[in-house]
């Protein structure tokens, strides 16, 4: 059976690739918009100003915001490099981002181009609502180029109030209701000293309990080529996803512990990171695990730990990361390609088998010009060695990856793979809207884009776990396809709000109506 699903997920393939490019060369023949000729600008009053005038928030696309005086030689040398509106970025931070410096000889008809990319990685940092490339060659016959950036607000404090479960009239109607309250503190800074560091700290009381904190450094010192990353979590809650029934992740319901947790997991990790530009990054992280599950959990289900009750475990990652895209948040040219590694050993008295996770991941983003642009994006993820896996280990789709109009489903498997496509327009993009009673410019504007999306998606989970599995689990095995329509809201500070409506084509068929807070691809 399980041969008979794989060969219909790879003869759906090819179907979908077909699919894709019938809608691609469709479009062919509409022919690119071309963008308005560049002007002179005038950059020693701007870059003499203290405060410059503030750029008005950009959401993709981003492509039309660099501007080039007319300059009469075929190369010309780089006089100086200036930066304006970053208050609290440090320029290192964003010199470190540019493949060209002071002295430099540049070919004037590629200059447009090489601004472009150079402002597309300033951009991508995420710590700007708007980047402005211009360059003039002014009265020397050098080249003088500025940067102009809009900083975004970048410690954010979010307040954590949420009911176990989630569904509010399911939460009212049970009698102890008020002890099923989570709340507590998320802060972020996202500019760190200045540097692009990250620094996040959650403190969560109530029904569950969590405390953490992570710091991440992308790049330290002048070139910025290595950074770190450091982070503690310890984690409890009563009620705990132990097992799946019908495709469908079963918890404690009604029921859960009062005076014990269900699970209690604390990790400690710290790695390197190693990064040539925003866009090509590696990380190479060890951490330390300890999970424990109680004796309800373990009666319920044996296997979730692989018949142990309390498990320690070392993990060594690598992750490879070349990002290629015009715009990290809701990208629509360029392309993403990322490779991981992992392996976790298990320590102590009593240990499960150790095993790898190989995962791999690519996207492909084209323009076809008139506002339509075509996505498709290929995964898969195997993992190696180990004879069996516990239940909490075998997560295939239906977790962090998932064939959309699937989301009450999963699927327990040792490898898996997802195609997805989708043909984008642009509908409606206005100018930013003026909120007049806010006068800080890192809030008082916001942009707006919306896209019309259509999309199909294909996936599948397979292969033994070498374990007794005597529910009635369908998905396993079997291929998962979906078509849908798709409304997506772009706006500033990376947000993307999608309104989906899909029809599954196998399994469990039906039509349904979804909200996703990213973009799928």
């Amino acid at each position: 059976m399980k041969y008979r699903a794989w060969l219909s997920f790879f003869y759906a393939v090819p179907w979908l690739l077909a699919a894709g490019m019938g809608l691609l060369f469709a479009s062919a023949a509409l022919a690119q918009v071309p963008l308005p000729p560049a002007s002179a600008d005038s950059l020693r009053a701007l870059s003499r100003e203290r405060h410059p005038p503030p750029l008005a928030p950009v959401v993709a696309p981003t492509d039309t915001l660099v501007r080039v005086g007319v300059c009469p030689a075929q190369r010309i040398r780089v006089a100086a490099i200036l930066f304006a509106g970053n208050v609290r970025t440090r320029e290192r931070t964003l010199r470190a981002e540019l493949d060209f410096h002071e002295g430099d000889s540049l070919n004037v008809a590629e200059l447009p181009a090489r601004l472009e990319a150079n402002r597309r990685r300033l951009f991508n940092l995420q710590l700007f609502h708007a980047v402005l490339a211009q360059a003039s060659c002014g009265g020397t016959g050098q080249l003088t180029i500025l940067f102009s950036v809009q900083e975004r607000w970048y410690i954010l404090p979010t307040p954590i109030f949420s009911t176990t479960p989630g569904n509010l009239n399911a939460w009212y109607s049970r009698t102890n209701r008020w002890q099923r309250l989570d709340y507590g503190l998320h802060l972020t800074d996202t500019n760190f000293r200045g540097r692009a560091e990250q620094v996040t700290a959650n403190i969560q009381f109530g029904f569950n309990r969590k405390f953490e904190l992570f710091y991440e450094a992308p790049g330290l010192g002048r070139r910025r080529r290595v950074g770190v990353g450091f982070g503690i979590s310890y984690y409890q809650s009563r009620n705990l996803d132990y097992i799946t029934l019908n495709d469908r992740l079963v918890d404690l319901g009604d029921h859960p512990e009062e005076d014990v947790f269900a699970i209690q997991r604390f990790y400690a990790t710290g790695g390197l990171r190693l990064r040539h530009t925003v866009q090509l990054v590696s990380a190479l992280d060890f951490s330390y695990h300890r999970e424990q599950i109680s004796d309800l959990i373990y009666g319920l289900n044996p296997d979730y730990l692989l018949g142990l009750q309390q498990r320690q475990y070392l993990e060594a990652s690598l992750i490879t990361t070349h990002n290629q895209r015009n715009t990290f948040a809701y990208p629509l040219t360029g392309q993403f390609l990322q490779g991981a590694l992992t392996f976790r050993q298990f320590v102590g008295a009593e240990r499960s088998p150790s095993y790898a996770t190989l995962r791999l991941h690519y996207s492909r983003y084209l323009s076809l010009g008139h506002g339509l642009y075509y996505a498709i994006g290929m995964g898969a993820q195997t993992r190696l060695f180990a004879p069996e896996l516990a239940y909490a280990d075998a997560r295939g789709l239906g977790y962090s990856v998932l064939v959309r109009g699937y989301d009450y489903y999963v699927a327990e498997g040792r490898y898996s793979g997802l195609v997805q496509q989708g043909l984008s327009l642009r509908a409606w993009a206005p100018p930013p809207l003026r909120i007049p009673f806010v006068g800080n410019p890192k809030v008082n504007t916001l942009p707006l884009a919306v896209y019309i999306n259509a999309f199909t998606d294909a996936g599948l989970t397979g292969g033994s776990l070498h374990r007794a599995q005597p529910l009635p689990n369908l998905l396993p095995d079997q291929l998962l396809a979906s078509v849908g329509l798709g409304l997506h809201l772009v706006t500033y500070y990376d947000r993307v709000f999608c309104f989906e409506l899909i029809r599954t084509l196998t399994v469990y068929r039906s039509t349904g109506f979804f909200l996703r807070t990213s973009f799928p691809i």
